[in-house]
């Protein structure tokens, strides 16, 4: 079983030498600088220099597959699905939860985007999302302090326009739920189900929503979330030195990313991600690390 990452949210797990163990690959799309090899190869990224594979007591790993400099770039992800805190609603970007200063535009009201792509992007599952009377959702998640539910109810608008799959976050290790949880998850399911129901969206779009899916999902979240500190700058050269010092902001926002999920917490870690001025994350190595002795 997986190690929980711990809510400091900058830390990766201690590499450890891969003893005798099956290794499965994973495919990921996140990537490490280009290298400028060759005319043909020169705009295509290399692969991160990691690999998911089983450990002899935390599940799964990633592990280096080479040799790794202190203070490189391992790799950079995008989120598979993020949302703003409640209380910067108004004043992050509400497609990659990037700081805005003066919001404006028709949406400043509602929602602000720090550009016309990421307006675009959003606008994608954000149109499906506006179909919807969230009054009471919002309401239960609000009085009950729940940030969680959010990030599901914009996957579910998400799969509903067709930019995400509704197993996209199968992969990842669920939490533990007690009755108690599951119940609360019941009535979560219930308003968010019913709102949807409200709508001209066809039952065939929603088929998916399920009171199984939804539980499922909101225990991967649970477990997996990361609570995004951006760097405020303080990161202007990500290959700088991997110790210095970052005094991050105030949570913009909450995000679920696939492959800095199987990362695994360590009180003496090699690695840690960091967010300089978005909800991409920065996975940068802390020390060296050497492929014949250790994995992340």
């Amino acid at each position: 079983m997986r190690v929980s990452l711990s809510r400091s949210l900058r830390l990766a797990s201690l590499l450890t030498k891969p003893k005798s163990f099956q290794f499965h690959h994973f495919t990921t799309t996140t990537t490490a600088t280009p290298e400028q090899s060759s005319d043909s190869t020169r705009d295509r990224p290399d692969p991160p220099p990691i690999r998911v594979g089983l450990t002899d007591s935390a599940g799964r790993g990633v592990f280096a597959t080479r040799p790794i400099g202190a203070g490189e770039l391992i790799h950079t992800a995008k989120p598979a699905v993020c949302y703003p805190s409640l209380n910067v609603l108004h004043t992050v970007c509400y497609y990659c939860l990037r700081r805005i200063s003066n919001p404006n535009g028709a949406e400043a009201q509602r929602v602000s985007f720090c550009s016309e792509d990421c307006k675009r992007r959003c606008m994608e599952f954000y149109d499906v999302e506006t179909k919807a009377d969230w009054a009471a959702f919002d309401d239960y998640c609000r009085t009950h302090d729940l940030k969680y539910p959010f990030m599901v109810k914009r996957l579910a608008c998400m799969i509903i326009s067709g930019v995400a799959s509704s197993d996209i976050l199968d992969i990842l290790q669920p939490a533990n739920l007690t009755s108690q949880m599951i119940s609360r998850m019941e009535e979560e399911y219930g308003l968010l189900r019913n709102a949807f129901r409200k709508t001209l969206i066809s039952d065939e779009h929603v088929a998916f929503l399920t009171k199984q899916w939804y539980i499922g999902v909101l225990a991967r979240i649970r477990i997996n979330a990361f609570r995004i500190e951006l760097a405020a700058g303080l990161y202007e050269d990500l290959l700088s030195s991997a110790a210095a010092s970052v005094e991050a902001e105030a949570a913009v926002g909450h995000a679920v990313y696939i492959l800095p999920s199987f990362y695994n917490h360590d009180c003496d870690p090699n690695a840690h991600i960091i967010w300089i001025d978005n909800a991409d994350a920065k996975l940068k190595a802390l020390r060296d690390v050497d492929e014949e002795d250790a994995s992340i």
